[in-house]
């Protein structure tokens, strides 16, 4: 008799089980603190939670390891924006400064056009953020990233096209609709 096939919910309970602790001392080894460790180590099994075919891993920390440097990164492209906002903000003057509400608002919106512009190579992310948060026109950061401006208009036209359908995706069905009767 073959022995019995584990279900996903049992694949994960054993992943989490037997990989929770190795993935998270790994994490704190990346980002040097055990509460970020903590947080992107629990990050990582959401999205455990979310692959396909969890049941039929060979090499569960090679998998584990691939979703927890997705994670990872996704944290320092976050940070690093995060940091260039403050950084901006301290140039501004003294007088100027922004309630915890404007920043929490302007965190979200950060996270959103993040999680926007995921899966876009760098450098139409580049284009994109030098036009519309930087007003640079097309002429001018075709010169800043010494390309033609025929590249600039087709990243741009990529990185919106991304973001619409992004968008849509993020919308559920019946919130696309419209009201209904």
């Amino acid at each position: 008799m073959p022995p019995p096939i584990a279900s996903p919910e049992h694949t994960v309970h054993v992943l989490y089980q037997d990989y929770h602790r190795w993935l998270q001392h790994w994490l704190y080894r990346k980002v040097g603190c055990p509460h970020q460790a903590a947080d992107l180590t629990q990050d990582t099994f959401v999205r455990v939670l979310g692959a396909r075919n969890i049941d039929q891993l060979d090499e569960p920390r090679a998998f584990l390891m691939t979703l927890a440097q997705r994670v990872l990164f996704n944290f320092w492209r976050r940070r690093s924006l995060e940091t260039a906002w403050l950084e901006a903000l301290a140039r501004q003057p003294e007088s100027y400064a922004p309630s915890a509400e404007d920043y929490a608002l302007v965190r979200e919106a950060i996270e959103i056009l993040d999680r926007l512009l995921d899966g876009l190579p760098l450098r139409v992310r580049k284009v994109f953020l030098m036009n519309r948060l930087e007003e640079m026109t097309h002429v001018e950061i075709a010169r800043a990233l010494s390309i033609s401006v025929a590249t600039v208009e087709r990243d741009m036209k990529r990185a919106l096209t991304h973001c619409y359908l992004t968008r849509l995706d993020a919308i559920p069905p019946s919130a696309a609709d419209g009201p209904q009767p």
